[in-house]
């Protein structure tokens, strides 16, 4: 069975598309629809069915598909075991992170790991914390780093950051000229909040609900990202809680500021989360080494 149909069926798969799986792997549609094509002759399986402009798997194709991702990441860690062997670590290492680590932590670690091993190729995926945590569950990603953990047999969680949240305002507003603000005041507020599996909306709902009746908010937006929050608070439509990560430049330059809460310390780990009993790839315990080290989580 040739490894390489079994890339392109799998990209077919995940993108439902021929068209973008082809632009995906840099092929032909004709070319990406003869790999098909040979794989079902092989099997003797239709294995992709086209309806309308979505290209969905079979039963067949649901099987394959699980097969054919063993495959292909047994063929990555054979590759990456030998370059170890040879004291040159290569190849890919795919991970996930909810927003705050994956746009402004993960970044500047994995330049600093690609200066050590120049041959790695690392592709960072950035989603909601509950998508991140799928992704290692199905083996999209070998790991991810998200603001929220919940109970989950398949998955392990490991604290490994801490991240301090913020009340942020725009500067022309009342609270911006206080010291700290009481936290019942920020029920008299309009509230920006995140979408609804986002790792940060689920943290800044546990701390708060100790203080207030959350029922009582005035939530007038639900974003589902942490810049489309920053802009709609410069907008003025609303103030909201986000990480200082996240809005340290905007403080720096006066456009946004942060506002302490009386009383209330508002902070969260970040956890890295790995799937239950599977083993590493070498290229993944390196980095999980390296994210590890002082003084990258201080």
């Amino acid at each position: 069975m040739d490894l390489h149909r079994l890339e392109v069926f799998c990209k077919v798969v995940e993108l439902k598309s021929f068209t973008k799986a082809a632009e995906a792997i840099f092929l032909s549609q004709p070319t990406v629809s003869e790999h098909i094509r040979s794989l079902e002759e092989m099997l003797e399986e239709r294995l992709v069915d086209r309806l309308g402009r979505e290209a969905l798997p079979t039963p067949a194709g649901q099987l394959l598909y699980k097969y054919a991702r063993k495959i292909l990441r047994l063929r990555q860690e054979t590759i990456q075991a030998m370059a170890d062997y040879r004291g040159a670590l290569a190849g890919h290492l795919a991970l996930g992170a909810s927003t705050i680590p994956g746009a402004y932590i993960l970044p500047q670690q994995i330049g600093a790991f690609k200066k050590l091993h120049p041959a790695i190729q690392i592709t960072l995926s950035i989603s909601n914390s509950r998508t991140v945590a799928d992704g290692v569950q199905n083996g999209d990603t070998e790991f991810g780093v998200v603001g929220a953990r919940w109970s989950d047999p398949a998955l392990e969680w490991q604290e490994i950051l801490e991240d301090e949240l913020v009340l942020t305002v725009y500067p022309s507003h009342p609270f911006a000229r206080l010291k700290t603000v009481e936290p019942s005041r920020l029920l008299d507020e309009p509230m920006i909040i995140r979408e609804r599996d986002s790792g940060t909306r689920r943290v800044v709902t546990q701390l708060l609900e100790k203080y207030l009746d959350l029922a009582r908010l005035q939530i007038v937006a639900e974003m589902g990202s942490t810049e489309a929050v920053r802009q709609s608070i410069k907008s003025e439509v609303g103030i909201a809680i986000l990480s200082r990560r996240a809005v340290a430049e905007d403080i720096e330059r006066g456009s946004l500021v942060a506002v302490p809460l009386r009383k209330i310390r508002l902070s969260r780990p970040f956890y890295l989360v790995t799937r239950k009993n599977r083993h590493p790839s070498p290229i993944c315990s390196t980095f999980l080494d390296f994210l590890q080290q002082p003084p990258v989580l201080t």
